[in-house]
């Protein structure tokens, strides 16, 4: 009974402090890997783990170098996606996984199809939440964004600034909610969030990432290719009140995945912290298809 009980645990790769939650069995042939997107953490996955382990499945949540509870180098290198990839990639092979669930959501993305087009046989499945991968999904909201990657100038910059703040980081997880969710997401999310992206020079670091967004963007083809080659089963769980992804994602997925599962929820980006049960619903049997077919192959 305790397998599926959530541990918290760290340990040290490539010279950072990497924590990390883990429920479910150590021999199981499948792992979930949960990622995180900015600017959490481990956290936002608090009421999932366990729901999901208790099908047997291994289910791994890291705090991404630079978020939550890990640390970054000290002295720090350049902070790109491709190099937290670097050290996720290095953690996973440490824990002794191999075929594996991604979840993607956010920054996780970023990080996720890294892993996946780095290694797509490994990869049983994608579980993608609020999670970019093409340009429909990158709507008018986007344009400063876009003016600051392919011109970095202090104009630039100030356009889209306050987002990188406390004010902003609350914002992340209450903006374009309807009232009767908002009041449902706890204030510690963004609380522990902006503590632990604003320690150090945690704010320059997140400044460069954010710049290096730019470089998951470039790669758009490279994922759709990856989505058409691999043809990973793929479960697609959105809510519909995300003002960073635009609706169409959903049905840009649909086009290169057309045997994609998808569920639009009454929720925004971070569902999550209003819709975890619903979530639940929708995963569980998408992820006990995929440990049946893992136990055939």
């Amino acid at each position: 009974m305790l397998a599926a009980r959530v541990r918290h645990r760290s340990t040290e790769v490539a010279g950072v402090r990497v924590f990390y939650r883990e429920a479910g069995p150590d021999d199981s042939p499948l792992t979930l890997v949960l990622l995180h997107g900015f600017p959490g953490s481990s956290q936002m996955f608090r009421h999932v783990i366990e729901p999901l382990a208790d099908l047997g499945v291994r289910v791994v949540a890291p705090d991404m170098p630079g978020f939550g509870l890990s640390s970054l180098p000290e002295p720090r290198g350049p902070y790109t996606f491709a190099w937290i990839a670097d050290v996720v990639e290095e953690w996973l092979s440490g824990l002794g996984v191999t075929d594996k669930i991604l979840y993607l959501h956010d920054y996780g993305s970023a990080v996720g199809y890294q892993l996946a087009t780095r290694s797509p046989s490994t990869v049983r499945g994608l579980v993608v939440q609020n999670g970019n991968a093409h340009e429909e999904g990158l709507g008018k909201q986007w344009d400063a964004s876009r003016d600051y990657w392919s011109d970095p100038t202090e104009e630039n910059r100030r356009r889209i600034e306050p987002w990188l703040h406390y004010e902003g980081t609350k914002h992340q997880y209450l903006w374009a909610l309807p009232e009767r969710l908002a009041e449902l997401v706890p204030p510690e999310t963004w609380e522990l969030d902006w503590r632990a992206i604003s320690r150090g020079d945690g704010l320059d670091a997140h400044w460069e990432l954010f710049t290096d967004y730019r470089t998951h963007v470039a790669r758009f083809p490279e994922i759709a290719r990856y989505h058409r080659e691999a043809e990973p089963p793929t479960l697609i769980v959105w809510g519909v009140h995300d003002p960073y992804y635009d609706l169409d994602e959903v049905l840009a997925y649909h086009r290169v995945l057309p045997t994609a599962e998808s569920h639009l929820l009454d929720a925004g980006h971070y569902l999550l912290e209003t819709h975890s049960r619903e979530f639940v619903s929708h995963a569980r049997p998408f992820i006990a298809r995929l440990i049946e077919q893992q136990g055939r192959s």
